[in-house]
This record gives C-alpha cells, sequence and structure tokens, in this order.
C-alpha cells in the first residue's frame, strides 16, 4: 500500500495542497462507501432512475481503479440492501443485471490490477445470472493479493446480526464454543465481513445522514464523511477530499 501511495503522492507533486494532505501516516486501510443519489441524479436530467444507476456504474469503475491506485486494501460498496427489493420491478431487475455487466467488462481489469473480488451479503433471492457473475469473479480474483473489492449485495446489518447469533449460539448448544468465551471478536467472526478489517472511513453520497442499515457492528468506531454529491457525480477527487478529512481526525476509541 505504502509504496502505492508514494507513487501517487509523487505523482501530484507539483500540486502543493494534495502534497500538503495526502499523506501516508494515518491512511485508511478499509473504506467503505454508501453510493446514493443515482435516482435524483437521474430525475434532476429528466433521465430514468436506470439512467442514473447506469452512470453510477461507470463511478464505481473510476473510483475502485484509484482506490487501488491509492493504495486502499479494502474497499466496500453497498450496492444493493434487502430493503431495495421494495422498488418497483424494473428497477429491481436493471440493479441485478449490473454486477453482471461491470464484472463482465471489468474483470479482465481486476485480475491483471491484482484486485481481490469478494460478495457480502444474502444470496438466497440473487438471480442465478447475478450468482454466476459474482461467482465466476470471486474465483478467478481468489489468487490474487492486491486490493479487496467487497460488494454489498442483497446486504442488511440487522438480519446479518441475528443470523451471527444464531450461528453462533448453535456452537454454544452444540459445545463447541463455551458461554464464557464468547467475546466481540468471535461474534465478528460469525459475521459476513469475518475476515476483514471493520472500516476505517464510511463515505456517504447524496446528502443523506443515515446509515441505512449498513454494517451496524463493523462501523462502530469508523469516521464518517458525509458530502451532498450525487454518487453519479462523485469523483477520485471526492475520494481524496475524504481521505484528507480522516487524516486530519484523531480516532480514540473512547479513549483521551
Amino acid at each position: 500500500m505504502l509504496n502505492k501511495l508514494r507513487g501517487h503522492l509523487k505523482s501530484v507533486q507539483n500540486d502543493p495542497e494534495s502534497m500538503d494532505q495526502l499523506t501516508e501516516e494515518n491512511f485508511p486501510k478499509h473504506i467503505a462507501i454508501i453510493m446514493d443519489g443515482n435516482g435524483r441524479w437521474a430525475k434532476k436530467r429528466g433521465l430514468p432512475r436506470v439512467a442514473g444507476h447506469r452512470e453510477g456504474m461507470s463511478v464505481v469503475r473510476k473510483i475502485v481503479r484509484h482506490a487501488n491506485k491509492l493504495g486502499v486494501g479494502i474497499l466496500t460498496l453497498y450496492a444493493f440492501s434487502t430493503e431495495n427489493w421494495k422498488r418497483p420491478k424494473t428497477e429491481v431487475d436493471f440493479l441485478m443485471r449490473l454486477p453482471e455487466r461491470f464484472l463482465k467488462a471489468e474483470l479482465p481489469t481486476l485480475i491483471k490490477e491484482n484486485v481481490i473480488v469478494r460478495i457480502t451479503g444474502d444470496r438466497v433471492n440473487l438471480p442465478d445470472y447475478t450468482k454466476r457473475a459474482v461467482d465466476e469473479a470471486v474465483a478467478a480474483t481468489a489468487n490474487n493479493t492486491g486490493l479487496v473489492l467487497n460488494f454489498a449485495l442483497n446486504y442488511g446489518s440487522r438480519s446479518e446480526i441475528i443470523e451471527g447469533m444464531k450461528s453462533l449460539f448453535q456452537e454454544v448448544q452444540d459445545g463447541k464454543l463455551a458461554i464464557e468465551d464468547l467475546s466481540e471478536a468471535s461474534f465478528s467472526e460469525h459475521l459476513m465481513t469475518a475476515g476483514l478489517d471493520d472500516p476505517d472511513l464510511l463515505i456517504r453520497t447524496s446528502g443523506e445522514l443515515r446509515l441505512s442499515n449498513f454494517m451496524l457492528w463493523q462501523l462502530a468506531y469508523s469516521e464518517f464523511w458525509f458530502t451532498d454529491v450525487l454518487w453519479p457525480d462523485f469523483s477520485q477527487e471526492h475520494l481524496e477530499e475524504a481521505i484528507k478529512v480522516y487524516q486530519k481526525r484523531q480516532r480514540r476509541y473512547g479513549g483521551v
């Protein structure tokens, strides 16, 4: 990660502001993004909502590449929530096709750039074509060692916590785990994000100031950065701005 960041800093050495603020020190390892505002972006332009989602997919491509260039370790993108099934069927159908379209176009590049694709969410209700696309990407990038691109797809934090509790309780019932050994660490191992560090930085676009059932356990001590920018207008510069703000904060974890 440091070599990538050093390379980026060198490439912007003629920009004093960037050099002054974007540093190797206190760099977020895991960035999570709630990508919000596609529908409003389309409405402002008199376009159907799916046009906003299509444009948003283009932004995903740019942000993934830039995050990888900067040396981010994990990038989690909230792609589809368990509540999004309530949207009109035509919109849901389009959203379910986006992983297939994105990965079909981007998988060769992701493999070349050493990106690991991971999916966090409930697979049960996903269409077969969506499952096939994500399974192929996960398998094809399994041996990579770079950026973990984690798509939160059909994900809801409350149901994740409930299922984690059931799994943990079952281990206690089966005698595999003693009740006194229950801990935050052992519970985290039963969540969908097991094996991933908690996010250091959460970004939410579009001006909304809520978590929308996203990573409620994992975001306990994350730094939040909200912006009015709609996701289709989100740029590499906005990503760097969020990181710069993060680097100015002091994370105390309840201490002084």
